[in-house]
């Protein structure tokens, strides 16, 4: 039997919560609101707020890139009758700011429904998962089925900035046995995702008047010494990659400089360049030692210029650390939410890596709870312009969750 779920209450929840603003740093005002449809839809609410100052003191903290003063965790629980299983559906609530309104066709918390699309900021990444979350426990709680255990929807903050929220969620006790993180997957199950961390970058230059600039040594040149060693080391370590699911992505560890800033007068030998760039974390590596990989790639380069040799290495790592994590193909989890999938829309699910990070590492390293990411939405909607995420994959989302919950949660009767 599938569940079915109520279509025009995931939109009127999705669009609710678009509306809310709920830019990384900044997400109380959502947490609120996922507080009430949760309460409304008949489950166990529970808030944790966490000083962040605090978490940061745990050895698994993974860093921030805006100034907080909260990690507001909100989850809603439905019981069942009988000792069972703990479920966990996880999403975030924080989006990342708008970015140029010019670039924007519609205003990004003002949500549009146009062509079966419902557009605004966080409407991909990741609110449609989050509200898909909730409408497939009200589905499951609403049917009357006699549940084992209890499955959590837990909303949390700070997942853009490096997982602040899982990790204060984590340590709350909120962990399980079983997780599925409904992140914009296009309805595929992630079972492998690789991570970032994200570094500066100080190189030295030697200046002089424009005139004479032989005299002096532009920091820039010497930007350029270093990216040509950061694409090699792309290459090389994107090119030893085994696991099948991540050489399928082409390039499952990228490297980029987004930020480079530097000089002070147009005439003037740069004599100083700061670049700020994002650094892939290898599957099975930890952010510390892909710290490790970077500093010993950019230092070999280093060390073989006669004019940065001079000068110390000043390379650190900034913002979030996000780790890497995998679960087996053939663990239960994905076998079943494929299973569900397929009964559901007649099409099975394919298993896949992704070279992002997310919040599934925290839950499978600290949390010891196995996990997947399923969602709806194309990832490549998430932080552009005109964000949107497809109505229909949030409903197919739904039903499929409603479906996998209710076998995992309803034993077969004999």
């Amino acid at each position: 039997m599938t569940l079915e779920v109520d279509r025009d209450r995931i939109l009127t929840d999705l669009c609710e919560l678009i509306a809310i603003p709920s830019i990384t740093g900044d997400e109380g005002a959502a947490a609120d609101h996922v507080a009430s449809l949760f309460e409304a839809g008949g489950l166990d609410v529970d808030r944790v707020d966490t000083d962040p100052e605090v978490l940061a003191r745990d050895p698994a903290w993974p860093g921030a890139e805006m100034p907080r003063a909260n990690l507001p965790v909100v989850a809603g629980t439905l019981k069942g009758n009988r000792p069972g299983p703990r479920i966990l559906l996880v999403g975030h609530i924080d989006v990342v700011p708008a970015g140029d309104l010019r670039t924007w066709t519609t205003p990004p918390f003002q949500p549009v429904v146009r062509d079966g699309m419902v557009y605004g900021r966080g409407s991909c990444d990741m609110k449609g998962g989050v509200v898909a979350a909730l409408e497939a426990v009200r589905t499951v709680a609403a049917s009357g089925l006699d549940i084992a255990g209890e499955v959590v929807v837990v909303a949390v903050p700070s997942e853009e900035d490096g997982g602040g929220g899982a990790l204060a969620a984590i340590r709350a006790g909120f962990t399980g046995d079983l997780a599925i993180i409904p992140e914009p997957t296009g309805l595929e199950v992630v079972v492998a995702h690789a991570g970032a961390i994200t570094f500066t970058l100080d190189v030295p230059g030697k200046a002089a008047h424009a005139s004479t600039r032989r005299e002096g040594v532009s920091a820039l040149d010497k930007v350029l010494v270093m990216l040509d060693a950061l694409a090699e080391d792309e290459h090389s370590r994107n090119q030893a990659e085994t696991n099948p699911l991540m050489r399928e992505l082409g390039l499952p560890y990228p490297t980029i400089v987004g930020k480079i800033h530097g000089g002070e007068w147009a005439s003037t030998v740069l004599d100083r360049v700061v670049i700020e760039g994002r650094y892939g974390v290898k599957l099975g590596q930890s952010p510390a030692e892909a710290a490790d990989e970077l500093g010993r790639a950019l230092f070999t380069a280093w060390d073989q210029d006669e004019f940065l040799s001079s000068f110390l290495l000043r390379l650190d790592i900034t913002g979030g650390r996000f780790g890497s994590a995998e679960i087996a193909s053939d663990h239960v989890l994905p076998l079943g939410l494929a299973d569900a999938a397929q009964r559901v829309t007649g099409r099975r699910p394919s298993s896949i890596g992704v070279p992002y990070g997310a919040d599934m590492r925290l839950f499978v390293n600290e949390g010891d709870t196995p996990c997947v990411m399923y969602g709806p939405g194309d990832v490549r909607r998430a932080h552009a312009a005109d964000e949107f995420v497809p109505l229909e994959e949030v409903v197919t989302c739904a039903r499929v969750m409603a479906e996998w919950l209710s076998a995992t949660l309803v034993p077969p009767t004999t």
